[in-house]
């Protein structure tokens, strides 16, 4: 049977995450289905792997629960194996923005965000504002060293906590009267971080629906998007066309490559941008970091 991987979240106000999460983890044991599904009383997200017909028959039990009847499923190739488990969690966020008493969320999503623009109304938006629009990335800015929006600005976080920060730091402050596009992989990061930035003073604030995921579909490398995709499971990375030129650059020796290496030291593990050579040459290395 062909395998698929479902990438999907929703905001809804949930009054029982534990019982949400009990529910998720005895659906995917039973399905056979592997990967990770956080829980919080602002709603859901989650990456699951798997049979096609099993991922069909999760997709109906879930969107089955009233709150969940919304939620917009997204399919990307990959396997179950890409996954090394399953993981069901419930958290005080969805994603860790460490603001869990400042989002609000009702029955239509979260209160307050960007304007959502689907892949073309970003390129009506861009056609119609020119150069004064700006790209924000919402993701970690070690994921755009392979791939991002031309031009885009990339704020310096490792982690999503350090988004408020960065934004509440002043140097975006020149951003607060231009037009600003948020993106991250699919949407869900920046249904908060837009939220964040309008309620910070940002006056004109969007947000790529169905993220980088979803205008890949639709315009692949061949609109504004550059590079690859990177991807929080053993796939890492993913592609839009065939033979798309990497725009990361090998750590050691600057060459063109869109594959992260962990450092050898198990403590260490620091995520390394390498080209095939050099992933050669220092294998016999213990830590990637300390012997540069």
């Amino acid at each position: 049977m062909p395998h698929k991987i479902l990438l999907y979240y929703i905001f809804r106000p949930l009054a029982d995450p534990q019982a949400i999460r009990l529910w998720q983890r005895e659906l995917c044991d039973r399905l056979n289905l592997r990967g990770r599904i956080l829980v919080s009383q602002h709603g859901i997200n989650g990456t699951v792997g798997g049979e096609v017909e099993s991922l069909l028959t999760y997709i109906k039990a879930t969107k089955a629960y009233p709150p969940f009847k919304g939620i917009e499923f997204k399919w990307s190739d990959g396997h179950r194996d890409d996954f090394p488990g399953l993981k069901v969690k419930v958290r005080q966020e969805v994603v860790a923005f460490g603001i869990p008493h400042e989002l609000e969320v009702n029955e239509d999503g979260v209160v307050g965000g960007g304007e959502h623009l689907s892949p073309a109304a970003l390129h009506e938006l861009v056609e119609a504002r020119g150069d004064e629009l700006v790209f924000l990335d919402g993701r970690n800015a070690f994921e755009s060293k392979i791939g991002k929006f031309k031009n885009a600005i990339v704020p310096d976080t490792a982690t999503t906590h350090d988004f408020i920060r960065e934004i509440e730091s002043g140097k975006y402050d020149h951003l607060k009267e231009k037009p600003v596009v948020t993106y991250c992989t699919g949407g869900i990061r920046c249904e908060i971080l837009s939220s964040a930035m309008k309620n910070r003073g940002f006056a004109e604030v969007y947000q790529l629906e169905g993220g980088i995921v979803k205008y890949g579909e639709a315009f692949g490398n061949k609109g504004l998007w550059e590079g690859s995709l990177y991807v929080f499971d053993r796939r890492m990375t993913i592609d839009f066309e065939e033979n798309i030129a990497a725009i990361g650059e090998c750590e050691y020796c600057s060459a063109p490559t869109k594959n992260f290496y962990n450092c050898n030291d198990l403590v260490c593990r620091t995520l390394t941008l390498m080209c095939d050579t050099c992933v050669q040459e220092k294998s016999s290395e213990h830590c990637l970091h300390q012997t540069r």
